[in-house]
């Protein structure tokens, strides 16, 4: 049984989703972004328990299929962004074929429920990381742009000020209290 689970972004996330199963004598069979595999159905009060408990730490189970398609869109998103080492891919074929599905309907589908396209979403994840690998101040800006899978350090640096309204020197200079968290950016 597949449960779906809103708001779950990071590795820490799976952590305390984890926790919260496991104080529930429950063991999955797997957790990952966004959704949990059970063995077995839980019952009606382990669902409303489950619910309450996650609701404790900031997520949300999904029972709309739609959404529980975003959320997924989202997930794989954020884990290519932010998790994988390069960043070399067309993200219209990795979501077509992770969900089996037409990119138009997907696009279409995640539009109509955050209020903006995938490439924005995209967009903004990446913007999220550049800030990150800035603000620890390792790589080069050229670097960054290699790593995210820019084509060259103007077109990162012209999409990054269009986005936060900063050049990336400028949000250097500023400092890191400009990060917003990754489940936050189509809000």
């Amino acid at each position: 049984m597949k449960i779906a689970i809103k708001n779950m972004v990071c590795p820490r996330c799976i952590q305390a989703v984890s926790q919260v199963f496991a104080s529930m004598d429950i063991v999955p069979l797997d957790v990952r972004l966004g959704e949990v595999i059970l063995a077995a159905p839980l019952t009606q009060e382990q669902q409303q328990h489950l619910q309450q408990k996650l609701s404790d730490i900031g997520f949300e189970l999904l029972d709309d299929q739609q959404q529980q398609l975003v959320e997924r869109i989202k997930s794989i998103v954020i884990e290519h962004v932010h998790q994988q080492e390069d960043n070399h891919f067309v993200f219209t074929e990795v979501l077509q074929t992770a969900l089996n599905k037409e990119y138009s309907q997907l696009s279409k589908l995640f539009s109509e429920k955050e209020g903006i396209t995938i490439e924005q979403y995209v967009i903004l994840q990446r913007m999220e990381k550049v800030k990150e690998l800035l603000s620890y101040n390792e790589l080069t800006l050229s670097e960054i742009a290699y790593k995210l899978g820019y084509s060259s350090v103007a077109y990162l640096s012209a999409q990054f000020k269009k986005v936060t309204g900063l050049t990336p020197s400028q949000f250097k200079r500023l400092g890191i209290n400009l990060r917003k968290p990754i489940d936050q950016l189509s809000t």
